[in-house]
């Protein structure tokens, strides 16, 4: 048996995991991070990042690296899945006039590439083929113990190990909720809707009753990414085999002629069941703390699952740092303590506006047309509702701005964009 030692071990090699590791390591803490899989890496396709992530990015040096692999988009445009009709658009480069950084658009392989490279360069060392089975408190930290024996001792562990996570047991006895929903997904050379009707410049998402389909470039604008979401009937009938090819192209037949002309891309391989969890407000046991998709795993619909991730990694650091500053070595119980005075609240919001968000869109007729009506009344350049959740990252609770009021289709349309 093998014991690794590190201030800080963090379980979980994804993008939030990565994250951890270089914000740590960043701060000149010595952090080991483990990975079941054999190899590094990221499934899925495109990924938004908002400017609540990007002056994140930036304070940690990657941001221009992450601007080169990706795309800034000029918009984002809402449309109406069944007509193509926009109903209510964003002016993203104002935006980041707005809020100090860009709204962009990168593949999930190519973020969580030069998270991990930027990690190694920062010290952080990283192990593969480790597979954690348990968690425990120790006298002066935690460990995690692996599936060959090996055990890892820190002074904080960290727990980015995803939605099936087995340190959440430890404060929570809940288990991943079933949105009934399913996504496929699509990324090819942008040649190949060289002549559908699509917006090459903007972030696309079309909405209708029970679906709605993204589009928008990747790479650098060479590439081109979809994502087709629909509830599926099969998952509402109990069903153990859901979200199959028949059922996406069952739940888009009748869209407009965009998604038509995507459908035939997408790929039918592979799709991913959308899953969430109720939100906790504790995360952390003794030294032991969750972070990403552990703690707070969304659904897709106001693109934050990743964003949250990087910041909690943010936020520990930023602790970690101000507790070795004041007390000449880091407090790993006030450490913890700060970072869950914080993030649960903010993860909450999110992940309960991300339910409402996704209901607005997937409304039925006759609801759907209120809905369009409302949004359509929206101004282009009307931020009450994300400056919320794009103005800054909270390191204390007293830093969290005001919730804004969600919109409802029952509101009066001039009130229902206005925050409290």
């Amino acid at each position: 048996m093998t014991t690794f030692k590190g201030d800080v071990v963090v379980v979980g090699g994804g993008i939030g995991g990565m994250a951890a590791a270089l914000a740590l390591s960043l701060k000149g803490f010595n952090v080991q991070l483990f990975e079941k899989h054999s190899k590094f890496g990221e499934v899925g396709a495109g990924l938004q990042i908002a400017p609540n992530c990007t002056r994140i990015l930036d304070y940690w040096g990657v941001l221009q690296e992450v601007k080169d692999a990706g795309v800034l988009p000029s918009g984002m445009k809402m449309l109406d899945a069944m007509d193509g009709h926009v109903i209510t658009e964003m002016d993203l480069r104002d935006m980041e006039k707005r809020y100090g950084y860009p709204y962009m658009v990168i593949h999930r392989s190519d973020l969580h590439r030069i998270l991990m490279e930027a990690a190694a360069r920062a010290g952080a060392t990283l192990h593969n083929d480790k597979g954690c089975v348990s968690y425990e408190n120790t006298e002066d930290g935690a460990r995690a113990v692996f599936e060959d024996g090996d055990v890892a001792e820190g002074k904080i562990v960290i727990a980015a190990d995803g939605l099936h996570s087995v340190a959440r047991a430890m404060m929570s006895d809940d288990e991943p909720v079933n949105s009934a929903y399913v996504a496929y997904r699509g990324a090819f050379p942008i040649g190949e809707v060289a002549d559908h009707h699509v917006y090459p410049d903007d972030v696309v998402v079309y909405i209708g009753p029970g679906r709605h389909f993204v589009q928008y470039g990747l790479r650098g604008g060479e590439m081109f990414n979809q994502v087709a979401v629909f509830e599926s009937p099969k998952a509402l009938a109990g069903e153990q085999d859901w979200g199959t090819p028949d059922e996406l192209d069952a739940a888009f037949a009748g869209s407009c002629e965009a998604i038509q002309e995507g459908l035939p891309l997408m790929w039918r391989d592979r799709w991913w069941r959308m899953f969430d969890r109720e939100p906790i407000m504790n995360w952390v046991d003794g030294r032991i703390a969750l972070l990403g998709d552990a703690a707070h795993p969304p659904l897709q619909y106001i693109a934050q699952g990743a964003i949250m991730a990087i910041q909690d990694a943010y936020v520990m650091a930023e602790h970690a740092e101000r507790s070795r500053q004041e007390k000449g070595s880091v407090d790993g119980d006030a450490v913890l303590a700060a970072y869950n005075a914080v993030r649960p609240e903010h993860c909450r919001r999110v992940l309960t506006t991300s339910r409402k968000w996704g209901e607005l869109w997937h409304l039925p007729q006759p609801e759907a047309g209120l809905r369009n009506a409302l949004l359509e009344a929206r101004d282009t350049y009307d931020y009450s509702f994300t400056d919320w959740l794009y103005g800054g990252t909270a390191l204390t609770p007293e830093e969290e701005p005001e919730l804004f009021t969600p919109l409802s289709i029952q509101d009066d349309p001039q009130k229902a964009w206005q925050g409290r």
